[in-house]
């Protein structure tokens, strides 16, 4: 009998012995695994998210000290684009511009999270012109705002600023206050002293009702009026 040279009993070994082969219900069980894995993932992270949007029951949102600039820079649409104030009178929802006066709605979405309009009082309300909280120096003094008031309601000339809309002075964007004005009537002459970044879209009755309250001649309320707290919102 011829001898088999081991050469050739390599060859034979290695012809007999193909690739192992996955099965096809091998390959469809891994598939479902890595999807079950990525939809948990995904589950896990819109449940957070969800919850880091919420608003505690102070007004004040969950993710109170998050830099709102780097939540800008993530996700700016899913920023809040409803702010509610809660009024001594009653609620006023404002819808904020977050596209023409992104910056700004920066800062008042980083200083509610913060707290600072908390207990802020309305310390100027002008009937048919304009309600006025936080230290405002935008004309230099109070009393400058009531002169443009006074002289407002003699003229009654074209209108630049719309009624109940929500502005800040220009001149106090870069110091660390911040003050809110809500017009009660077509302004004609502060186009260049405020900067609009929202509007009320309900609660007008609210804003009505505090511009009603009484006032001394400088136009300072007799009753104390003002903000109790402000909630953000996504959706109203």
């Amino acid at each position: 009998m011829a001898r088999i040279k081991p050469q050739a009993l390599l060859l034979q070994s290695k012809r007999k012995k193909g690739p192992t082969r996955i099965g096809a219900s091998t390959i469809v069980l891994c598939n479902l695994v890595v999807a079950l894995i990525v939809l948990s993932i995904m589950a896990t992270y819109r449940h957070w998210y969800k919850r880091s949007m919420d608003q505690t029951e102070d007004g004040k949102s969950t993710f109170e000290g998050t830099d709102v600039r780097t939540l800008v820079d993530l996700k700016k649409y899913d920023l809040p684009g409803y702010a509610i104030l809660n009024t001594s009178k009653g609620y006023i929802t404002i819808e904020l511009y977050k596209e023409s006066s992104p910056e700004i709605v920066d800062r008042f979405l980083d200083l509610c999270q913060k707290g600072y309009f908390k207990g802020m009082p309305f310390n100027h309300v002008i009937k048919n012109y304009v309600i006025q909280g936080g230290e405002y120096q935008g004309l230099g003094a109070a009393e400058e705002l009531i002169s443009h008031a006074k002289l407002h309601l003699q003229l009654g000339t074209s209108p630049k600023h719309e009624a109940f809309m929500l502005g800040t002075s220009k001149i106090r964007l870069d110091s660390k206050g911040f003050d809110l004005f809500i017009t009660t009537a077509p302004i004609p002459d502060m186009n260049d002293k405020l900067t609009v970044f929202g509007r009320v879209i309900k609660g007008e009755d609210v804003v009505q009702e505090i511009e009603e309250v009484d006032t001394d001649e400088h136009y300072r309320p007799k009753s104390s009026v003002g903000i109790i707290n402000v909630a953000l919102k996504r959706e109203v």
